[in-house]
């Protein structure tokens, strides 16, 4: 049974910005790109959440800009890839929601300027 968040929950699980493999593995992150869309999957926003262990275990929560997106199956393996050549990083975790759904709003301001949104 799912229940509905409380008021003040997050819902969206924070991420380990003060881990030193943070910076390195959102770079990574910006090098994946929707084929559909030309702006990269980090400022499209579809990246919830980055967690790193201290010995270097990365999980990734993320998400499709829609539920039948034609690269579902194949984007989280991009995205693992991609942040399994960070050195540093141990092993990588992609895990795909749908809650909170995606919206425009959460694309960072260079990719609504990118796609003419601003």
């Amino acid at each position: 049974m799912s229940t509905a968040p409380n008021e003040g929950d997050l819902l969206i699980k924070p991420s380990s910005t003060e881990h030193d493999l943070y910076e390195p593995i959102v770079e990574a992150c910006k090098s994946v790109y929707d084929p559909e869309i030309p702006v990269n999957i980090f400022d499209l926003g579809l990246i919830y959440t980055i967690t790193i262990s201290d010995a270097g275990e990365v999980d990734v929560i993320m998400t499709l800009t829609a539920p039948g997106c034609p690269v579902a199956g194949e984007m989280p393996g991009w995205v693992a890839d991609a942040i399994s050549a960070v050195p540093g990083v141990q092993s990588v975790e992609v895990e795909m929601t749908f809650d909170p759904q995606w919206g425009m709003d959460m694309m960072s301001d260079e990719a609504r300027l990118e796609l003419g949104f601003m």
